[in-house]
């Protein structure tokens, strides 16, 4: 025979059972509401430039892509091309504190056609040297009309005088390779992105003494935040003879370093972590249309875990002393020609 005290008990479970069940789903609602917010706020993040659209047909073929065994592959495997530039945007308190000078314009300060092969488990990435002269082609403008074509033009002037559609068609003029996509990261982006991921360390091979970067470092190994990566990534009158060619190379080692960084943060054991890292990048981006919104980021991203630091080699644009300028460059054919031949 039951007793009093185990009919209230019985009694009572069912309302505790409640009471547990509506404090789960009451998380569960609440959990959906601030995932679906931070990727409504990630996703915001991104801005974005039709550069399909303004260049239209008259570029280089696009990569042919491989037949896949699976007709239903998850990820995308073919070959792949983006210009990935830094930009020295001026917009912003966080951007000018960092060095980014006045408040309007901004110029490419750092130039990289990453090409990933097909697999996607290995890349090359090019940098090309800013002071590069170039035949700078005609580009259309937003605000309807173009740009003039100019002949020894400076390559980073692309960016200034169009924005990104001239950087890209400048960039396809000069190589003959089709820019799938597009990246931009400016200043303040960089900062908060290495400093989301806890530093960085870089190994240097000479002391570094800039008072333009203002980046002061014996040689050695050092690991970095935010503000002294880019401060690193912008160096150039501290080191070797002071060109555009020593900050390359310093600039390739942080890539180096950077790949190597998120490799080894298992960034899904950490969704604050993780949460703080997409904030920072998607704050930070300007791409083409083919990759603004998180899916396209993401499905990027995933394509791209076969590829570790080791198998991405780094490379500059073969270049030699302009012949009108000693402070600029110019390609060096038919190397250069060879180079960009080998990524198509």
């Amino acid at each position: 025979m039951t007793g009093d005290g185990e009919d209230r008990r019985a009694g009572r479970r069912p309302r505790v059972l409640k009471a547990v069940g509506l404090a789960l789903a009451g998380t569960l609602v609440l959990g959906c509401a601030a995932a679906g917010w931070a990727y409504w706020h990630l996703n915001s993040n991104i801005k974005s430039v039709d550069i399909d659209s303004a260049l239209g047909d008259d570029r280089p073929a696009k990569v042919t892509p491989t037949p896949s065994a699976s007709q239903e592959a998850p990820l995308p495997t073919e070959a792949v091309n983006i210009l990935v530039l830094g930009s020295d945007s001026r917009s912003g308190k966080a951007n000018q504190a960092l060095g980014g000078g006045s408040s309007t314009g901004a110029r490419s300060d750092t130039a990289m056609v990453v090409h990933i092969d097909a697999g996607r488990t290995t890349a090359t990435v090019v940098s090309i040297p800013r002071d590069t002269l170039v035949t700078r082609p005609s580009c259309p403008l937003a605000s309807g009309g173009s740009t003039s074509a100019a002949y020894g033009a400076m390559f980073n002037s692309a960016y200034s005088v169009g924005g990104p559609v001239c950087a890209v068609k400048t960039v396809e003029s000069i190589t003959n390779v089709r820019m799938d996509h597009y990246i931009e990261i400016d200043f303040s982006g960089f900062a908060k992105l290495v400093d989301a991921l806890g530093g960085v360390m870089v190994t240097t091979d000479e002391d570094i003494d800039d008072d333009d970067s203002h980046l002061t470092l014996k040689a050695g190994t050092h690991h970095l935040n935010g503000a002294q990566a880019l401060a690193f990534a912008r160096t150039r009158h501290g080191i070797g003879d002071g060109s555009d060619l020593g900050r390359i190379g310093l600039q390739q080692k942080l890539v180096k370093a950077l790949l190597e960084q998120i490799s080894s943060t298992n960034l899904l054991t950490s969704p604050t972590k993780l949460y703080s890292v997409a904030d920072a990048i998607t704050g930070s981006l300007t791409t083409d249309t083919g990759l603004d919104s998180l899916t396209e980021l993401m499905s990027l991203g995933e394509s791209l875990r076969g590829l570790s630091s080791d198998e991405a080699k780094t490379v500059t644009m073969p270049v030699v002393t302009a012949p009108s300028n000693p402070n600029r460059v110019v390609a060096k054919e038919p190397a250069a020609s060879e180079l960009w031949e080998s990524l198509r």
